[in-house]
C-alpha cells in the first residue's frame, strides 16, 4: 500500500480524480501500434550521432522527457534552441508500457533510470565526451537523480538541470489523499502505471531516492520551478538542498510569467534562457522577461 492519507471529500476533487483514473484505465487498455509516420517524427537537428562537441560546449546535452511525454514532443522548442547555440543535443524515450505508443515515463522509475544509464553511455561513446549534461522536465528532472545516486551516473554527468522536477514527489494538489475512497484505485496505479505511483509524495521510491540527502558530490544542480505548477505540488518541494545547488523560481526572473507545469518545460523561452545559463555558467547573462526574444 502507498502512504496516502484520508482527506475530506469534495465533489469536484472526486470528479477530477475519477477522470485521472479513467485516463489511466484507458491508457493501459490495448493500444494500436504507432504508425511509421509517428515513429519517424522529425527531430529538427538533434539526435545527430555525428555531432562532436565544440571547445565552447564540450559536453553533449541529454534531454529527459516527463511523464506521458516522449523524446520528440517534449523538446520541439528547447532542443532546437540549444542546437542553435552550438550544443550536441540528444533525447531518449524511457518508461514505455507494452502496447502504449507515444505516452512514456509510466514504467517503474528505477528501471527508467537504467534506460537513461544505457543512453548516456551511447551518447558518450558516439561523441567521445567524458561527461554529459542532463536537462529534464517533470519526472525527467527527478529520475536522473536515481541514476546519479545508485547507478554510477555521477561519474558521467557534469550537471543536472531540472525543469519543474518532482524531486520529493507530489500531492497533485491533494488529490492523492482521495485515493482511499476509490476501491482498487491504488492497485490500479501501482500495478498498471508504476511510474505514476512512484512519484507520489511519501512513496517507497521517493523515500529511497532522498535518503541520505538530495545530491551527490561532483554534480552541479539547477532546479527551475514555477509558482503556478498544478502538477508538482507544493512547488517548493521541487527544490534541492545541498552543495552545488541553485534553486530558481521563474517568477523571480520575470514576475509576469504565468507558465504552469507543462508550459515551463515545453515552450517557455525565459525558462530556456535559464537552462542555457545553467549549462554554461561562465557565459551566463541575466534572465529577465526580455529573454523571451533571445
Amino acid at each position: 500500500m502507498l502512504p496516502w492519507n484520508r482527506a475530506r471529500r469534495t465533489p469536484r476533487a472526486r470528479r477530477t480524480l475519477a477522470a485521472l483514473l479513467l485516463a489511466v484505465a484507458a491508457l493501459v487498455a490495448p493500444a494500436a501500434t504507432a504508425t511509421a509516420a509517428e515513429t519517424a517524427a522529425p527531430s529538427r537537428g538533434w539526435n545527430d550521432y555525428s555531432c562532436k562537441p565544440s571547445a565552447a560546449h564540450p559536453r553533449p546535452v541529454v534531454l529527459v522527457h516527463g511523464t506521458f511525454g516522449n523524446s520528440v514532443d517534449n523538446w520541439l522548442v528547447l532542443a532546437p534552441y540549444l542546437v542553435s547555440r552550438g550544443y550536441c543535443v540528444f533525447s531518449l524515450d524511457y518508461g514505455q508500457l507494452p502496447g502504449v505508443p507515444f505516452f512514456h515515463g509510466l514504467g517503474p522509475i528505477d528501471r527508467s533510470a537504467g534506460q537513461l544509464d544505457v543512453f548516456v553511455d551511447k551518447v558518450l561513446g558516439a561523441t567521445g565526451a567524458p561527461e554529459a549534461d542532463l536537462v529534464g522536465h517533470s519526472q525527467g528532472g527527478m529520475m536522473p537523480n536515481y541514476y546519479l545516486k545508485f547507478l554510477g551516473g555521477a561519474d558521467k554527468v557534469n550537471a543536472l538541470v531540472g525543469i519543474a522536477p518532482d524531486n520529493h514527489g507530489t500531492t497533485l494538489l491533494g488529490l492523492t489523499r482521495l485515493l482511499p475512497y476509490f476501491p482498487g484505485a491504488e492497485d490500479l496505479l501501482t500495478m498498471n502505471t508504476p511510474g505514476l505511483a512512484d512519484q507520489i509524495a511519501g512513496s517507497a521510491f521517493i523515500r529511497k531516492l532522498n535518503a541520505g540527502g538530495d545530491t551527490v558530490p561532483g554534480v552541479r544542480y539547477t532546479v527551475i520551478a514555477t509558482r503556478y505548477d498544478e502538477v508538482v505540488t507544493p512547488y517548493r518541494t521541487q527544490y534541492l538542498d545541498g552543495p552545488n545547488v541553485r534553486n530558481v523560481l521563474l517568477q523571480d526572473l520575470c514576475p509576469v510569467d504565468l507558465s504552469e507545469h507543462v508550459a515551463i518545460g515545453t515552450v517557455d523561452r525565459i525558462a530556456f534562457h535559464e537552462v542555457a545559463n545553467a549549462l554554461d555558467p561562465a557565459r551566463a547573462t541575466p534572465t529577465t522577461c526580455a529573454s523571451v526574444i533571445g
